[in-house]
């Protein structure tokens, strides 16, 4: 387990996994109709939270210095910017969107960045 200081083990990461381990293994087969459809809800944003919380912060970094390298201070000025027009369309835009699309898939469905 890893201590992530000043907290204990176990850390946020391992308790959501738990969590989700829970509902998946023992809850899931046990229910039906709607409860079973939220399971798989809460399921999915488990994991959802749990990548957020090993990637977000890498990411994050990532993120503000393609801003940063852009000129702009947050996706709002980005945003605006690229709405006026103020940013070229070259190499650089196109990988700060395309690496700022593929955080977000990372995070909330890691399966539609593989190929079928």
């Amino acid at each position: 387990m890893t201590r992530t200081p000043p907290h204990d083990v176990p850390a946020a990461a391992e308790l959501v996994a738990a969590v989700r381990d829970f509902l998946e293994t023992d809850v899931l087969p046990a229910v039906e109709g709607r409860v079973r459809y939220h399971t798989r809800v809460a399921i999915n944003v488990l994991g959802m939270v749990e990548r957020e919380i090993e990637l977000g912060p890498a990411q994050a970094e990532r993120h503000a210095a393609s801003l940063a390298a852009l000129g702009v201070a947050d996706d709002a000025e980005l945003a605006a910017a690229v709405r006026e027009g103020r940013l070229a369309d070259d190499g650089a835009l196109m990988a700060a969107l395309e690496q700022a699309v593929r955080a977000k898939l990372e995070v909330a469905n890691p399966g539609y960045l593989t190929p079928e």
